[in-house]
Formats: C-alpha cells, structure tokens, sequence
C-alpha cells in the first residue's frame, strides 16, 4: 500500500463529523501519508456553503486528483469489465489500483467487485 483513496462515503463521513472518519484521516497524516480524493468524487459530495466547512477543512489535508481524458477512458474500460454504472465507485477503483492505495468507503461491496472485476487486490477500509 503506497497510500489512500477516499470515496464519497468516506467524505460524507468526515462532513458529519464521524470520529472514526477523522480519527483514520489523523493517522494516515501521522503516517505521512496525503490521502487521494478523484475528483468525481468531490462532485458528488459537495454541496457548498458554509455548512460543509468540516468538509472543505478535511479536503484541505488531502491530494485531490483531476480526471484526466486518459484515466477517463480508463474508468469506462474498467466500468464495462466490472459491469457497473456507478461511474465515480469506478474511478475511485481505478485510481487506487494505479497508485496501489487502499480505499477508505462506505460501500465496501461495490468496490470489491470492481476489484475484482480488475483482478486486482485492494485494501480496504469500511467507515
């Protein structure tokens, strides 16, 4: 495991103020470790306004990562192989297999089956 991927669970998490969401966040910086947010997955999480401040404050802490058009069609390929439509679920896949991450969701089952799909070995973090 070289890092981490939030998806937007683990966002929706954090903007609620989960303590586990912070407490795991806490540690990865402790471990140096910048977690990854995929850009699909900001969209589907924010709403804006000055009530989401915890979140805008937790997403400071992090690396957020532009889909490119390469990692795009990248996502459609895997997102036909996995057969699932859930394109941002998808993208957080992709990424953390290029970047050997682990991924931090609340949706465990789809991301496996992504993986797995992928045949592809992932870490990952239930919140």
């Amino acid at each position: 495991m070289n890092g981490i991927t939030y998806d937007t669970g683990a966002l929706i998490a954090a903007d609620r103020n989960d303590r586990r969401m912070w407490a795991l966040h806490a540690g990865f910086l402790a471990l140096e470790l910048s977690p990854t947010v995929p850009t699909p997955v900001l969209a589907e999480a924010w709403r804006g306004g000055s009530r989401q401040a915890s979140l805008a404050r937790f997403l400071g802490l992090c690396t957020t990562e532009p889909l490119t058009e390469e990692q795009a069609k990248a996502v459609g390929a895997l997102a036909a192989q996995a057969g699932h439509d859930d394109i941002v679920d998808v993208a957080v896949v992709e990424g953390a297999i290029r970047r050997h991450d682990a991924v931090v969701t609340s949706n465990p089952t789809h991301i496996q089956a992504i993986a797995d799909a992928a045949r592809a070995r992932l870490t990952i973090e239930t919140v």
